[in-house]
């Protein structure tokens, strides 16, 4: 359970709704990392509608914040969830490069990427694009054994010949998805981002309409770093689509919020969220059932 829908299940139990029960709700949503903009969005709706009407129980105003909180979610689903379409009708693979911090848990999404797409019937291939962590291509090899599926390494410790070589490889064995790794790296390492920056060059080089999709994971766990973190990558990259992983239990649970009121102009979609360790675990995401995770 999120901490934040913990906090409003004390709020929600409140017998009178006056200005202390408003600014109670106002810090929980603050505190929950909902931010400042979208907090003080809802709150504003939610007394609009309260007048509107002409209701002050507590019951009906836990509905209409959660029908507004579902309301600002929608902007991150998408009509068509590539994590739920079924087959690639292209003769081309889909290219996928996967993008993040250290720690968000870019490589264990892609293993459950990779088991989600192999439950669809698709050919899966996996690039090791992060060339900087030692263990990371480890990482990689083994959710490729656990799944099955073949993935492309370089000695050279050049990610941009490792995304290359990914491609062209999707290309001749007639993959349906190839799911490139990339190293890890902080929103403010300029140089890093540069390099990104070349491996997303090199891939639409080697094959021209790619990448399809550019996704960023973020650890539901960081807070406000992590709306942060979408807006450098999004500036650097043109993200399309954002992972949320960790939302198992200890994570407070408004980050999405916060990124659907922040980042409104071409928002990348969240893909799915992840809540726990197993392959299995890993959701396409749904607005409707995130808020109400959120509020009790």
């Amino acid at each position: 359970m999120f901490v934040l829908r913990k906090t409003l299940s004390s709020l929600f139990s409140w017998q009178k709704v006056d200005e202390e029960w408003y600014e109670s709700l106002e810090e929980a949503l603050l505190l929950g990392d909902v931010g400042m903009h979208a907090t003080q969005k809802l709150i504003q709706q939610l007394r609009v509608e309260a007048k509107k009407h002409k209701t002050e129980s507590v019951d009906d105003l836990k509905v209409i914040l959660a029908k507004l909180v579902e309301t600002l979610l929608t902007r991150l689903e998408r009509p068509s969830n590539p994590l739920s379409v079924v087959s690639h009708k292209t003769d081309i693979p889909a290219v996928w490069l996967i993008v993040g911090v250290n720690g968000a848990g870019k490589t264990t999404s892609i293993g459950k990427i990779c088991h989600l797409f192999q439950g669809q019937g698709k050919k899966v291939l996996l690039g090791a694009g992060d060339t900087f962590r030692a263990a990371a291509k480890e990482q990689l090899i083994a959710w490729g054994d656990k799944n099955h599926v073949a993935v492309i390494t370089q000695e050279s410790g050049d990610a941009g010949a490792v995304a290359h070589d990914a491609v062209q490889a999707g290309n001749s064995r007639q993959m349906d998805i190839v799911i490139i790794d990339t190293a890890g790296r902080l929103s403010t390492q300029a140089h890093l981002m540069d390099e990104l920056k070349k491996v997303k060059r090199v891939i639409t080089k080697a094959q021209a309409d790619a990448p399809h999709e550019i996704v960023l994971v973020i650890d539901g766990n960081t807070g406000q770093n992590g709306l942060s973190q979408v807006k450098a990558f999004h500036d650097a990259l043109g993200l399309t689509a954002i992972i949320v992983t960790k939302l198992d239990g200890t994570a407070k649970g408004g980050i999405l919020c916060a990124i659907a009121e922040e980042i409104p102009e071409n928002t990348p979609s969240v893909l799915a969220i992840g809540l726990g360790e197993k392959l299995s675990d890993l959701k396409p995401f749904s607005a409707a059932e995130f808020a109400k995770s959120l509020i009790p």
